[in-house]
């Protein structure tokens, strides 16, 4: 298993990529604490606090697909690292402002999520030209997953800790700039500045035209509903079993479990069309979220809780194949952005629901939820299974100058990603 990933970290500018990728994103990762601290931190309500971090998960919901779709047809440096500093600029100026001055506060959220660069969709359009072999491709999407379980542990910490060593604002700044500097980093690393996508059929609709993709598209947003249901759940559950120490270590399971699902996933090479085998692990995670129902004791509801995550990061690295064997040719980006914004729109949608089910119809039905939302991506693939399994067969394009494979106009695989 070591060898496996260390062979792709030694693998050149990997490791660059995969630490710039992960220190860009960890604005956006740690947006909605920074922003709900800042607030409070300077009087505002927990109702100012949520609108504002809504705000700002709406507008990067509206933006990743956008800049993806830029970034397809004009390369990663021009238009990742602009986005990144007037995304920064963005959360400065709330930052300096505070959320007194309203208008002011919600137009700086729309600027700092709107702007926020899809960092991640173009690492997973890079891969296949940093690392070339096939295999090794589908291990490091794995390995993608697994790290931003990481990042999603280690950001949050990283900003309490400059709020109660400095402030909440600092917070804000020193995140942002860190931010600025991940995303230098990767657009200025010779993949990045040599990647240009494949010549694309003109088209409103962009990677949207993918019947495929629309499905896996589907079967995610009830994927990330899931998850956003657990972790409102999860705090009704834990107001009566030990309180914010018990929720802690809840979500410290479920990323413990994704991570260790991911590591174990990637470190072997997998036969067999990837849409069957996504079908099966959405399957898989679906199951996992029914036992959270019970509601255990403490210790036992940790140990669901992190059963529930441990299909999470493999049904998402399979995803990263499905979506670039389905997105039409020059819409690698865009596609990836896409996936990203389904994901973070269900998980909102989960959080909205999760609320009101718990508050009507008590902890246990807002358990239900993530089980539900699971079968409902499940019925997703299955329902669509024909356009999902079907990923087209476009021109196989030797290596070139465009580092975006797909020889299809119409949705096809890159000759160089098969898993």
């Amino acid at each position: 298993m070591a060898s496996g990933y260390g062979e792709i970290l030694r693998a050149r500018y990997a490791t660059r990529l995969l630490a710039g990728t992960l220190v860009g994103r960890l604005p956006n990762a740690t947006a909605a604490i920074g922003i709900v601290l800042f607030v409070r931190a300077e009087g505002g309500s927990y109702s100012l606090a949520g609108a504002l971090a809504a705000v700002y998960g709406v507008a990067t919901a509206v933006g990743q697909p956008l800049l993806g779709r830029l970034v397809d047809l004009h390369g990663q440096p021009r238009v990742m690292l602009p986005a990144a500093v007037v995304s920064g600029l963005g959360m400065a100026a709330f930052a300096f402002t505070g959320p007194d001055m309203l208008v002011a506060a919600y137009a700086a959220m729309v600027v700092a999520g709107l702007f926020t660069p899809p960092l991640e969709g173009g690492l997973r359009a890079l891969w296949p030209d940093v690392l070339r072999k096939e295999g090794q491709v589908h291990t490091a999407y794995a390995m993608d997953a697994v790290a931003q379980e990481v990042m999603f542990t280690v950001g949050p910490l990283l900003v309490t800790g400059l709020v109660s060593l400095w402030s909440a604002s600092a917070a804000l700044l020193v995140v942002n700039t860190i931010g600025v500097l991940g995303a230098l980093s990767v657009v200025m690393s010779r993949p990045s500045r040599a990647w240009r996508s494949a010549p694309r059929e003109a088209h409103w609709l962009g990677a949207l035209r993918s019947p495929g993709l629309l499905a896996l598209l589907g079967a995610f947003l009830f994927v990330g509903t899931a998850l956003g249901a657990i972790t409102v759940a999860g705090v009704s559950y834990a107001d009566g079993h030990g309180g914010d120490a018990v929720y802690g270590w809840m979500m410290a399971a479920l990323g413990l479990g994704a991570l260790v699902g991911g590591t174990v996933y990637g470190a072997r090479q997998w036969s067999g069309a990837p849409e069957r085998r996504l079908v099966l692990l959405v399957a898989l995670l679906a199951v996992c979220y029914v036992p959270l129902v019970l509601m255990p004791g403490a210790v036992g509801m940790v140990a669901l809780t992190g059963l529930a995550g441990v299909f999470l990061a493999p049904a998402l690295a399979c995803a990263f194949i499905v979506v670039d064997r389905h997105a039409p040719r020059g819409t690698v980006t865009e596609a990836f952005s896409w996936l990203v914004t389904t994901f973070t729109v269900g998980t909102s949608v989960g959080t909205a629901a999760g609320g009101p089910v718990v508050e009507w119809a008590g902890t246990r039905w807002g358990f239900a939820v993530p089980g539900l939302a699971g079968a409902a991506a499940l019925l997703v693939l299955v329902c669509t299974g024909r356009a999902f399994a079907s990923a087209g067969v476009g021109p196989v394009v030797a290596g070139s100058s465009e580092n975006d494979r797909n020889g299809a106009a119409e949705p096809g695989f890159s000759a160089g990603h098969r898993a």
